[in-house]
């Protein structure tokens, strides 16, 4: 890399936006260079675009500094929406979760509708992920028993799947649908 193409870093750009560093100074921190600091200290593992907003609101920040530093943030990359949701639906996924579980966390952290089909792609096709989980709430008892087969259906709801593909799991498994 040469000298033109500094590698940014949060501590960099928040630090120095310009690129010339110059000398710490002993003055007080001016409200935006405080809610820098802050974002610096937030970002050290990602977050949305909203959950950083909130999370200078919360510290007192005025709006025309949540703006700066939420704008500069984009603009380097600490923050985009679109990698974030799709790192959740990718951790999520792995997880076991299913997409409704995917969506409620989406809609938690504040990342925007528009972005939530690409990253409940990433969860690629779950027949697998919950035919395992129907295994093993199934082990060892009868599926066909309607007690059971129910516990192991909420079960599978709880963690964000539908019924529909519950349902075609449960089939695919050998319990019947219907006493």
């Amino acid at each position: 890399m040469d000298s033109e193409q500094k590698k940014h870093t949060v501590r960099s750009v928040m630090n120095d936006p310009s690129g010339e560093l110059e000398p710490p100074k002993k003055t007080p921190q001016t409200p935006l260079e405080r809610a820098k600091k802050l974002a610096l200290e937030y970002l050290k593992r990602p977050h949305s675009e909203k959950e950083l907003r909130d999370k200078l609101r919360q510290k007192g920040v005025s709006e025309a500094d949540i703006d700066a530093v939420t704008a500069l943030c984009i603009d380097y990359g600490f923050v985009n929406d679109a990698e974030y949701a799709g790192m959740i639906a990718r951790h999520y996924g792995g997880a076991g979760y299913g997409p409704g579980r995917v969506r409620s966390e989406l809609a938690r952290r504040g990342v925007p509708k528009d972005l939530w089909d690409d990253a409940l792609a990433e969860l690629g096709e779950q027949d697998e992920t919950i035919d395992r989980l129907l295994a093993t709430k199934l082990r060892g008892r009868d599926p066909r028993d309607r007690k059971e087969r129910d516990k192991a259906a909420a079960a599978l709801f709880r963690k964000g799947y539908s019924w529909d593909d519950i349902r075609a799991a449960l089939n695919r498994y050998g319990a019947d649908d219907g006493d």
